[in-house]
């Protein structure tokens, strides 16, 4: 009797290979009908044919199921084609890893940001203000290792009576700094029609929070191939925020950096929320570089050490920062910068000290 189960056993194991492969068979004319039908615009799902399968289906049964049981077994295998047919239309988005599973490194000049490379520092005033300010600033990130200097010369101000920033004749003295302190300048850009003056002043275009979704800006940036820093809008979803990148890579730019920079929430103690959940969703659902605004996401400095350690923590490839040479006077965001002699401190807690002491060193000797 054991023979004889084993031998059966034999017989029903070659029969679910047949039925395997006649399933595989079937899915496939599936979807190339389903293709079909997509490019005539038409529906995939069609109750009327699916009835008449269902009856064929029955008419033909020899038993041993009974047609209730044939008819769900064969509704479940029409679901699962028509599953088929719906993940062959969906879009393959440029941002996700089930497109491109390796981590993309974002080169600005020779600096590496992603991947396994060192977590970097941006740091710099919030606005570039004058053409000693810019420099005095520039000049002091660059002798503590900073390879990367942002500064506004463009502002996007709550208040439209506020300093607005100086406007292309800032990029020129934040270009002018950068090129003299052998530093890369991030910039932040408003308009499209600046995009010349930004590809011929700037390394990176930073789009900020508030100019997030500003889909025609993300079209015009995404025809270049500078590296884009991406700020998430002030109560953007991470998926508005990928999306958002998906417009630049769509354009044409892979060379796209995501920014968290703290998101607006109920909380009046702090100016946003640093959101650390969302640096590392971006990182398991994107393969993109992300940042974290440590400035922004809380707005006090005495915030700034434990934010970029959270913000390592949960996997950032690196930080942004506001410096200035004297915040009581700043023409924005004044109680939120802090002065070379809390950024000397601030590198020392962080550690960000010892991971910029090699470039310092083959820069300046000490």
């Amino acid at each position: 009797m054991e023979q004889k189960i084993q031998s059966l056993r034999e017989q029903i194991d070659q029969l679910n290979l047949e039925l395997l492969d006649l399933l595989s068979k079937r899915a496939h004319v599936a979807e190339e009908i389903g293709e079909i039908q997509t490019s005539l615009g038409l529906s995939h799902y069609d109750p009327v044919r699916e009835q008449e399968m269902l009856e064929a289906i029955t008419m033909a049964n020899l038993g041993p199921f009974d047609s209730g049981t044939l008819k769900s077994l064969f509704k479940a295998i029409f679901q699962a084609s028509m599953q088929l047919e719906h993940e062959a239309d969906k879009v393959k988005y440029l941002t996700s890893r089930k497109t491109h599973q390796e981590d993309t490194v974002v080169y600005v000049g020779d600096i590496p940001i992603g991947s396994n490379h060192s977590p970097v520092l941006i740091a710099g005033p919030c606005a570039i203000e004058s053409q000693e300010q810019v420099e005095a600033t520039a000049a002091f990130v660059a002798s503590r290792g900073v390879s990367l200097f942002r500064g506004g010369a463009f502002k996007p101000r709550t208040d439209p009576y506020s300093f607005q920033g100086l406007g292309v004749a800032g990029l020129k003295l934040g270009r002018e700094a950068c090129d003299k302190h052998d530093l890369k300048f991030v910039a932040e850009i408003m308009d499209a029609r600046d995009i010349d003056a930004f590809v011929e002043y700037a390394d990176v275009l930073q789009v900020g929070a508030r100019n997030m979704q500003n889909f025609s800006l993300l079209r015009a940036i995404g025809t270049t191939t500078k590296p884009v820093l991406l700020k998430r809008g002030l109560s953007a979803t991470i998926e508005e925020w990928v999306m958002a990148a998906e417009y630049l890579l769509s354009a044409g730019n892979h060379n796209v950096i995501l920014c968290e920079r703290g998101i607006r929430t109920y909380e009046k103690y702090t100016r946003n929320t640093l959101d650390v959940s969302a640096v590392a969703l971006a990182k398991l659902e994107t393969h993109l570089p992300v940042l974290v605004d440590v400035t922004h996401s809380g707005g006090r400095r005495d915030l700034l050490v434990p934010l970029t350690k959270a913000g390592l923590a949960s996997g950032a490839d690196g930080i942004m920062i506001e410096v200035h040479p004297n915040p009581a006077v700043a023409l924005s965001d004044n109680k939120q910068q802090i002065d070379f002699e809390a950024f000397d401190l601030y590198l020392e807690e962080t550690g960000y000290h010892k991971k910029l002491s090699q470039k310092r060193h083959e820069v300046y000797g000490f």
